[in-house]
């Protein structure tokens, strides 16, 4: 009886979640509505160079390749080796679940699972290494949501402010790991170095989409928008992985600079098609052993 109530209670909990996501990104939409002109973003989608936007779409997933070798690293010290290409497939199938069934299990926690059905792996080390794989990507983008804040801020105590905040947050992981997660200490700097990779890919793409949209590389306001939307985004807030979220902060960041919203919102849902064509391949694992040993 008390396992049935616990049940109930886990998805009502769960469904909580979900419309509470729905609301959020209805909210933001709503609200960016009101500032946008959707026929100008229309014609400016409609402009875009679709060859640039397919280079575009190759970084990201050169860029999930990245994440995917991050993440190995870490699954390698707790003893688990996946070969490269399994491990690919699995990260690849918890991006899809991560896109596409926000009120579902999350991708990453489907992987522990996975891990733990296929090997035996515990759920408390599998866990530790894909939340601190999180936070290995969430260092890299301070860092350089950080540098970019001094190239466009011009302002010498926010960039003092968020500058000494991304090298104290490296400092606190890594003394987080040394002392409570001991096993995870060999990979601390690989799987940095890597997540930077992830990060000034995505960079990259998002210059991809600048020029796509035929607006001057030079105007960087538009990456430290993009990186300090990617923040947001990583909290579970809304549809998507950011759907809303991210475009708000695009709108709100384009008044702050004195840009286009209009051109706002379309790199931001530019950048988000862009993720769920990359992300779309996940689909195929949905129906297939992402890690069923490959052939020799």
């Amino acid at each position: 009886m008390a396992e049935t109530e616990t049940r109930k209670e886990g998805k009502i909990k769960k469904a909580g979640k979900l419309l509470l996501k729905i609301g959020i990104t209805v909210l933001c939409f709503w609200y960016i509505s009101h500032k946008v002109d959707f026929l100008s973003a229309k014609n400016a989608f409609l402009k875009s160079n679709w060859w640039l936007l397919a280079l575009a779409v190759l970084l990201l997933i050169i860029s999930k390749i990245f994440s995917a070798f991050r993440l190995n690293i870490y699954f390698s010290n707790i003893n688990l080796h996946l070969p490269s290409l399994q491990n690919i497939r699995l990260y690849w199938l918890g991006m899809f679940y991560n896109l596409f069934l926000p009120g579902a299990i999350s991708g990453d926690a489907y992987k522990v699972i996975l891990l733990n059905k296929k090997f035996n792996a515990p759920y408390k080390k599998t866990s530790a290494a894909v939340l601190l794989d999180r936070f290995s990507g969430l260092l890299a983008l301070g860092l350089i949501l950080s540098v970019y804040a001094v190239i466009v801020l011009n302002n010498p105590l926010y960039d003092t402010l968020l500058v000494t905040g991304a090298l104290l947050a490296v400092l606190a992981l890594y003394l987080i790991i040394k002392f409570f997660f001991k096993d995870f200490l060999k990979g601390f700097w690989p799987t940095f170095f890597w997540g930077l990779a992830v990060q000034l890919t995505q960079v990259v793409c998002v210059y991809c989409i600048l020029k796509a949209l035929d607006i001057p590389l030079g105007q960087s306001e538009w990456i430290f928008i993009f990186l300090a939307a990617a923040v947001i985004s990583v909290l579970p807030l809304s549809l998507g992985g950011g759907l809303g979220t991210r475009e708000f902060v695009f709108v709100e960041g384009a008044n702050y600079f004195h840009l286009s919203p209009e051109t706002g919102v379309v790199i931001s849902l530019l950048f988000y098609l862009i993720s769920v064509l990359a992300s779309s391949w996940g689909l195929y694992f949905v129906f297939h052993d992402p890690l069923k040993p490959d052939r020799t």
